[in-house]
């Protein structure tokens, strides 16, 4: 097993590990293995019973209809969830890759025995849909209903739509998968030693800089190994996604994803406009870092190091007490659930070979219950990133009520509870701090998370603008060209700020957003700064908002982003609203340069 050496001292999280009967009791018959043999027959009747009648049946036939599919689809996300989570936590394990392949190519025939739903939907004409949207018995469905409308002008005729979704699970799909194996099995050489990307990741915060430069080069010189193998992954995901995109005829190629987040292409221009005009605190941060750690020039390896005397461990145990003293000092309900995760076993923390890097939470199905995946090393990075995908989790824990086809959040309103629960939890640590020694770790560390979170996002958006955009313009990029883009675009970011070393250049190639959801990444920037306007208003009236706000994750996506955050008084479309959430980030930065100058005339 490979696993960082630099970890002496376990942190308690080797064998914090999920269980998965809640979904699946095991693969058997009589648990996947049975909706593996049932869900194409099932799928295949109900299109028998219902296909071509949309138009015509009376609003309860209608209904029934709906909870028939809405049944199916709990069973493909249930198949697909269980399948994809095994799969996450051991890519190299041949069984999990024969698992998900076949699940996929089953749900892929099943599928296309029920795309005749929203297709069909989206040709009635607007005297019947009408007649939908009005109905009191479908009034739980209505939004999911309006987004089928709103689908409309890029939804294509039936047959096209059971052909594109056929071919998907030898295209698109199969790239990511390689993707995911080729990553999830990379190894990085260090002292000797074979380091999981997250075992390296986390060199990168050590105090020593020797460490941190060898670790940046050892990173370096893997990523290269399967940098080629990347960059055409990369290209056919793009050339996919333009055929798509081409076929439907969307305006760009963020379009898609705009119209899957609910929000104007012109409202996501704003927001990345806001950021790219304030690239400046970006450049003033890491003055203030270098100051503060004594260095004539600021390199790569130097962002992400620790200022202060944070450089303990965190075990498994206290970086859950934190966390849920965190979410119930907010509101008691959050805390319960938060709870549960480690209670009833939903977590998956282990640093191994072949699990995927980074985490996630899963929302899973509606009838279940969310999981937490994540690589646990003890960090105070890690503790943050605990939080953030439990704010996903109870998030989507709560938002499971509203149903299979609507407890899913757009992305633009995903990231709100994540990046609120890494806030309370960070001021839970501040108030708790006794120097402003510590206020300043605390403050720089928070920083560093805001910088990554809102403006490293959107450089991501810029480089992945500047990718497809290129790539259809010119056809397949080659391997210099990809970094080219990705080093112009990240410096554009930093400015004179920070120095690049040879290598960054391949750093892109980790990042797997790129593949698995392109145009996602912008989201991060979205609910950094809406977490900071919303922050704002808790801060006003802890009573009034809190209840508020956790009706806001219950509502899931029954509404859209602008009708989810009217209680609040919030207008996602102004473009001055940017402004509140940046204008918080110069505070923090004003405050990290005061006291830093303290500090620094401390030790003169």
């Amino acid at each position: 097993m490979t696993t960082d050496p630099t970890m002496a001292s376990k942190t308690g999280a080797e064998n914090i590990e999920w269980d998965l009967s809640d979904l699946y009791a095991g693969i058997d018959d009589a648990g996947l293995g049975g909706d593996l043999v049932s869900i194409e027959k099932r799928a295949q009747a109900f299109r028998t019973t219902w296909n071509g009648r949309l138009g015509e049946i009376e609003i309860p036939q209608f209904l029934t209809m709906i909870e028939e599919y809405e049944d199916l689809v709990e069973t493909f996300d249930r198949m697909a969830s269980y399948t994809n989570l095994l799969w996450s936590t051991d890519s190299e394990n041949t069984e999990y890759g024969r698992l998900l392949q076949m699940v996929r190519e089953t749900l892929s025939r099943a599928a296309s025995h029920v795309i005749f739903v929203p297709t069909q939907l989206s040709h009635l004409n607007a005297t019947r849909f009408g007649e939908l949207l009005a109905a009191p018995e479908l009034a739980t469905r209505r939004h999911w209903l309006e987004r089928v409308l709103e689908f409309k002008p890029y939804t294509l005729s039936e047959d096209v739509e059971r052909a594109l979704s056929a071919k998907s699970i030898t295209a698109r799909s199969s790239w990511v998968r390689l993707h995911d194996e080729v990553a999830n099995s990379q190894v990085f050489t260090f002292n000797g030693q074979e380091l999981t990307l997250a075992a390296i990741s986390k060199l990168s915060y050590e105090k020593d800089r020797e460490t941190r430069k060898a670790a940046t080069e050892a990173l370096s010189a893997g990523l290269a190994k399967e940098a080629k193998t990347h960059a055409f992954v990369f290209n056919t995901i793009i050339a996919d996604c333009e055929t798509n995109q081409r076929l439907r005829g969307y305006q760009s190629w963020i379009s898609s994803r705009n119209l899957e987040n609910e929000v104007s292409d012109e409202a996501v221009q704003t927001l990345i406009d806001a950021v790219v005009d304030r690239y400046d605190l970006v450049r003033r941060y890491y003055g203030v870092k270098q100051r503060l750690l004594g260095l004539t020039e600021m390199h790569d390896y130097d962002r992400n190091a620790v200022v202060g005397s944070e450089t303990s461990t965190w075990t498994w145990d206290a970086a859950r007490d934190l966390v849920i003293d965190a979410y119930t000092q907010f509101d008691p309900r959050a805390g319960e659930i938060a709870t549960m995760f480690f209670e009833k076993n939903w977590i998956h923390a282990p640093v191994r070979k072949g699990k995927r890097s980074g985490a996630y939470s899963a929302g899973t199905i509606a009838s279940v219950h969310p999981y937490v995946f994540i690589n646990f090393t003890g960090t105070a990075r890690d503790v943050q990133t605990l939080a953030h995908e439990l704010g996903h989790g109870i998030h989507q824990y709560l938002s499971r009520q509203q149903g299979p086809l609507l407890m899913d959040t757009p992305l633009t309103i995903a990231e709100t509870a994540s990046v609120f629960g890494e806030m309370i939890t960070f001021k839970k640590l501040y108030d708790a701090a006794t120097s402003d020694t510590e206020r300043l770790s605390l403050v720089m560390s928070k920083l560093d998370g805001m910088i990554a979170t809102v403006f490293r996002q959107v450089a991501l958006n810029r480089f992945e603008d500047a990718m497809h955009t290129s790539r259809r313009e010119q056809g397949e990029l080659s391997l210099a060209q990809i970094n080219e883009i990705w080093y112009r675009t990240q410096k554009e970011q930093f400015g004179d700020s920070v120095i690049l070393s040879p290598g960054y250049e391949l750093w892109w190639s980790y990042i797997s957003h790129f593949i698995h959801t392109p145009g996602y990444v912008y989201a991060y920037a979205f609910g950094e700064l809406l977490v900071l306007a919303l922050y704002e208003i808790y801060k006003k009236d802890p009573a009034d908002f809190t209840p508020k706000y956790m009706q806001l994750l219950a509502n899931g996506g029954s509404k859209c982003p602008k009708d989810l955050l009217t209680p609040f008084g919030i207008d996602i479309n102004d473009p001055t609203f940017w402004s509140t959430g940046l204008n918080f980030i110069e505070r923090f930065i004003t405050e990290a340069e005061r006291l830093a100058e303290s500090s620094i005339a401390e030790q003169a």
